[in-house]
């Protein structure tokens, strides 16, 4: 099994919808580390998992100093954004999102093989 990851950092904006009062329901912004996790049994016919320019293009440069709110189709908190992301890139099985220093979001996607984190 081959893996690969591409670290990011977004910088962006959101406010959350949340079923209480919160601050964060304000439009505020963070500088994003997005950490795209990938794999494959085999390489492609460039001898790659993934490019890491294709996975740059669509995540970094689709969501970088953007409204997050405009751009996704959900409630924008960390955790929805990881899944997003796994969703984006076929060969990704997890992703982390870390909004700022301390507060990580994770997601595997377990269909996409064993489940195991290979956080390396």
């Amino acid at each position: 099994m081959y893996y690969v990851k591409k670290r990011m950092e977004v910088a962006g904006c959101h406010r959350l919808n949340l079923s209480y009062e919160s601050k964060c329901a304000n439009i505020h912004g963070h500088n994003w580390v997005i950490t795209v996790y990938c794999k494959s049994e085999t390489l492609n016919g460039d001898g790659m998992v993934a490019d890491f320019t294709h996975i740059k293009e669509c995540i970094h440069n689709y969501l970088d100093h953007g409204d997050f709110n405009a751009l996704l189709p959900f409630n924008p908190t960390a955790e929805n954004i990881a899944r997003w992301v796994t969703e984006q890139i076929p060969e990704c099985y997890m992703a982390s999102v870390q909004e700022s220093e301390g507060n990580v979001a994770v997601y595997v996607d377990e269909a996409a093989g064993s489940g195991e984190c290979h956080l390396f």
